[in-house]
């Protein structure tokens, strides 16, 4: 068994099973985050979120795969009978994307669905996820990345009932800029980061989405509003952070006993990062750590 504290990951996932009564944890675990060939994914089993068995080999590329650098922030979600990974991979001819693996196991090996990812071929993209609309409608929302448009932009593609591929054209939801909270960057300062969102809805029915970028504290996790209740928005962003500490890529999952919990990694420096899981409550339409 590893302690969580002992476990070098970043943008973590928690896949909940509860007919096993136990979690999964995914995230990017490779030790070359930055540079160097990229390895796969691993996860891990616990049924505490203390102590973790692990790691397992949930994904490595088979030979030929189209990447080979940046495998970052897989996210696993069980759907029509199949466990499916959406992860974020780049090559040195081919702009960094999202792809859909699938498994028969939360514990892989995933493979890819098809042979090409989902987002737009001439983006750089990253950080994808799965958003289920109200009427059965799949999307995957992601980050068009700042290191092409600067202003990073928060998209989102409808997707196939199968998950495979895209269904229609690309929209943009918002810019980073946009958050009162968020703070450029880059030499010239006039970088804004979008990275790592995550979909919900609160108890009075609003879809919410948690997502990170630069603020004056260093990284940090917003909220954003979608004021038609749809992905699509138009969405307005809170004038606070949720986390404006040194951490972010958040994701929100009900533990075994039901309480809501904040995912995250802190600090945002290798090869520091850890998980941390961090009880939330919903007041007032929003969310606050659980004093």
């Amino acid at each position: 068994m590893i302690k969580r504290e002992d476990i070098r990951i970043r943008d973590p996932y928690i896949l909940v099973d509860e007919q096993a009564g136990c979690y999964y944890l995914y995230g990017t675990t490779d030790e070359t985050v930055w540079s160097g060939p990229g390895t796969g994914f691993n996860t891990y089993r616990s049924t505490d979120l203390g102590q973790w068995e692990g790691p397992f080999p949930a994904f490595r590329p088979e030979p030929g795969f189209w990447a080979d650098h940046h495998f970052w922030a897989p996210e696993v979600y069980f759907y029509k009978d199949s466990y499916y990974m959406f992860a974020s991979f780049k090559s040195d001819d081919k702009r960094r994307a999202t792809q859909v693996l699938i498994a028969e196991s939360p514990v892989g090996p995933f493979e890819p669905l098809i042979k090409e990812p989902v987002t737009p071929a001439e983006w750089e993209c990253l950080d994808g996820t799965l958003h289920i609309d109200e009427d059965g409608t799949p999307w995957m929302v992601f980050c068009h990345e700042w290191v092409q448009v600067r202003d990073g932009k928060m998209c989102a593609i409808p997707l196939t009932s199968d998950l495979s591929e895209a269904a229609g054209e690309p929209i943009t939801l918002f810019a980073a800029s946009e958050a009162p909270w968020a703070v450029a960057g880059g030499d010239d300062k006039d970088v804004y980061v979008t990275d790592g969102p995550f979909l919900f809805r609160n108890q009075a029915g609003e879809l919410l989405m948690l997502w990170s970028s630069g603020s004056k504290n260093g990284y940090a996790i917003g909220i954003a509003r979608s004021e038609s209740g749809k992905v699509e928005g138009p969405w307005k962003q809170d004038e606070e952070t949720l986390f404006p500490e040194d951490g972010g890529h958040g994701m929100l999952f009900r533990s075994l006993e039901g309480s809501l919990m904040l995912a995250m990694h802190t600090p945002n420096n290798q090869p520091e990062e850890r998980a941390v899981f961090i009880e939330v409550i919903e007041t007032n339409g929003t969310l606050q750590r659980k004093s």
